[in-house]
């Protein structure tokens, strides 16, 4: 295992950009890797393959499919703990994420982009943590600055339509949903359907870091506009994964450090601690 390496900005990679070696097959001027293959005890266990690189003048910690190694038998919930373990002890302060979603609203269609601004966390990993001493303030939980940034990169990337707001059911997984757990997400609000959003948004904030994603629209859900299809899901993970990746990358070129954005505001020291029992006399 290696010394981690410090690094500000993070990129998670998710199912639209697997079949690349990210961020080389880009194709983008001013890449570098550094590192590629490490891996980092954490006191989650052993984590997960990362490559590190520098982009411009930022460094850059990345890792595949969000960290999750079912080879391994390990759960989402714990490869993410072991994940911003390693991006806290880095010291990352920006992170982008991407994967692919389904479209619940009936007026998304395959290969729009959906920048996420809120969530329903439907998944089981709710009790998933760092153990830092906090009260985490989920009113803003994607960057507003983040997402906007996002959301230019993806107009200039030809895929379909964009949108900068929506709402990310995360689920579990691996199953898709049944028709009837479609129509009850829907009837709570949400936009697509994925399974990363959550825990990372929690864990980003933990660690003091902004968070934003872009989602691109793979599938219809089960019982909206029509059934989806495996080959039409499998040719826009090859096909459309450059386009993914430079969007990524897009945002990061124009991505400062320090930005009034009102992230980290939202992670509040908790005030449950010995030290103030006694003091509501």
């Amino acid at each position: 295992m290696s010394e981690i390496d410090s690094a500000e900005f993070a990129i998670i990679g998710g199912s639209s950009t697997f079949s690349l070696h990210f961020p080389e097959d880009v194709e983008t001027e001013d890449v570098q890797v550094l590192k590629s293959g490490v891996r980092f005890d954490t006191p989650y266990g052993p984590g997960p393959e990362m490559k590190l690189f520098t982009f411009g003048d930022k460094r850059v910690w990345t890792v595949k499919m969000h960290g999750w190694r079912p080879e391994e038998g390990l759960p989402r919930g714990r490869a993410s703990q072991q994940l911003f373990w390693i991006l806290g002890q880095a010291g990352v302060r920006k992170v982008y994420a991407e994967g692919g979603v389904g479209a619940c609203n009936h007026l998304l269609d395959v290969r729009d982009v959906v920048i996420p601004d809120d969530y329903i966390d439907q998944s089981m990993r709710k009790d998933v943590g760092l153990g830092g001493p906090y009260l985490l303030v989920m009113r803003q939980p994607t960057c507003p600055h983040g997402r906007r940034r996002l959301a230019r990169a993806a107009r200039d990337a030809g895929l379909g339509r964009v949108f900068e707001r929506g709402v990310y059911a995360n689920t579990d997984g691996r199953h898709f949903e049944s028709v009837a757990e479609v129509r009850a997400l829907q009837m709570m609000g949400a936009d697509v359907i994925g399974q990363s959003m959550c825990p990372e948004v929690y864990l980003a904030r933990e660690i003091g870091a902004c968070y934003a994603r872009v989602d691109l629209v793979v599938n219809y859900a089960e019982g909206v506009v029509r059934d989806w299809r495996h080959e039409e899901l499998r040719d826009l993970f090859f096909q459309e994964a450059r386009a993914v990746g430079r969007i990524l990358l897009d945002a990061l070129r124009e991505t400062p450090l320090d930005e009034d954005c009102g992230c980290r505001d939202l992670r509040k020291d908790t005030l449950l601690t010995k030290e103030n029992i006694g003091k509501g006399r």
